[in-house]
């Protein structure tokens, strides 16, 4: 068996071989054309894991005939870097071309080293080029990233993957070719479906499945043994980072959407990734309270005590509660009338277009009128000293009735006006 591990042998060895990314790399696109000119500029490639990002660094350097120096952003000190800049500028005043300096996950460095890297990358002694599976835009210096290009990197199509495992499966010197182990197609695109879009980790996975075949004398590999061999799906998410936003987003856009199906993927997803059940319970009630409201005023209820309910269940079980709080709200009539409500009367305080509490409404004023004294619990009385509508009633669901009470109350109120 090989030492190297297989994702390392198998890396691409020209631009042509590169899996994926085809937004930045096919023929014609600016990054392709300047590489192919002998440039690199200072940038940041932005993915996550899997999509290449170490390995398109290498090939800059590869394809440019560049010096290629490799900082460690957790590890490297300041003077660390300055005796690296230091000799990336000996090196270009001898042969007049930039060294790149490659820094993986650049999102560790501080401050203090970024602001080191911004001399030497404004007058061109270095080409820099970071990695990062974090937002460049929230954790990379300001200053620094200005003077960079942000490249992001995406899965890769399946149909790349499946390619990149053809190929390793079958080449003799850089892959498994020499173990002599066939697959049919449905095997390999069943790998390539496991694996996320991560490059990484199909050829990880099928070097693991291919040697316990090997091993065991076999030439065939089936999908019994990549399921047995390789474990299940990878799903790309980090419940500390940008996946974790997006999928709360994409529940709640999906929940304000009245897609049942679409939210209780991405509730899914959440619960699958280990995201913290509170958040999800907390997120679910200000949903109810934003987007259904008063249109079902049961949705803050079923929210409040699938709440409930979860801390007291906890998972696995929890997610049966969850799930079904999710379609309730989904599958709810919609209105963001009570949103709406607060934000313009809060909108009305904080631009100083105050109302002074009615002299029969303070707590020690005359001539307030109890309304459980009179038929239906209402009377004619003004509670603030001139009219503002705030809130106005939707036009579906509970709202329609208290539409029609609310109308036949302004309606009285104006006739004892008048």
């Amino acid at each position: 068996m090989y030492e190297i591990p297989l994702a390392e042998r198998m890396r691409p060895s020209s631009l042509e071989e590169f899996a994926g990314q085809s937004q930045i790399l096919k023929k014609g696109e600016p990054l392709r054309v300047l590489l192919e000119g002998g440039k690199v500029p200072s940038c940041i490639l932005y993915g996550p894991p899997g999509t290449g990002k170490t390995t398109l660094v290498r090939l800059m350097a590869k394809v440019t005939n560049r010096e290629l120096l490799e900082i460690n952003a957790v590890s490297a000190k300041v003077e660390t870097l300055r005796n690296l800049l230091s000799k990336a500028k000996e090196s270009k005043r001898f042969s007049g071309r930039s060294s790149i300096a490659f820094v993986d996950e650049i999102y560790h460095f501080n401050s203090k080293q970024q602001n080191v890297l911004l001399p030497s990358v404004e007058t061109g002694d270095i080409i820099l080029v970071g990695t990062t599976t974090e937002n460049p835009w929230f954790e990379i210096n300001k200053t620094l990233l200005s003077r960079m290009v942000v490249y992001t990197l995406t899965p890769i199509p399946e149909e790349d993957v499946y390619t990149l495992l053809v190929r390793a499966l079958n080449d003799k010197e850089r892959g498994l070719g020499m173990l002599e182990v066939s697959a049919n197609e449905s095997v390999l695109r069943k790998l390539a479906t496991l694996t996320g879009g991560d490059a990484r980790q199909a050829l990880t996975r099928l070097e693991a499945a291919v040697s316990s075949v090997a091993l065991c004398g076999g030439k065939v590999l089936t999908e019994e043994i990549v399921s047995k061999s390789t474990g299940m799906a990878t799903q790309r998410y980090d419940r500390s980072s940008n996946d974790h936003y997006d999928a709360t987003s994409a529940l709640i856009k999906s929940i304000r959407g009245s897609d049942p199906d679409a939210a209780i993927y991405w509730l899914a997803r959440m619960l699958t990734g280990g995201d913290d059940l509170r958040f999800i319970c907390r997120r679910l009630c200000i949903s109810a309270a934003e987007d259904i409201g008063l249109a079902d005023p049961m949705a803050l209820l079923i929210a409040q005590n699938a709440t409930a309910a979860v801390d007291r269940v906890g998972m696995p079980e929890a997610q049966i509660i969850l799930s079904e709080a999710v379609i309730y709200l989904a599958s709810a009539p919609k209105s963001n009338s009570a949103y709406l409500a607060i934000k313009a009367a809060m909108s009305d305080v904080a631009s100083g277009n105050i109302m002074e509490v009615p002299y029969h409404l303070r707590n020690d004023g005359e001539g307030y009128v109890y309304p459980h004294d009179f038929p239906g619990h209402w009377v004619a009385q003004a509670y603030i000293p001139e009219v503002r509508r705030f809130y106005k009633p939707g036009k579906i669901g509970a709202e329609i009735r208290i539409k029609e009470r609310l109308k036949n109350f302004w309606k009285r109120f104006s006739e004892d006006e008048d």
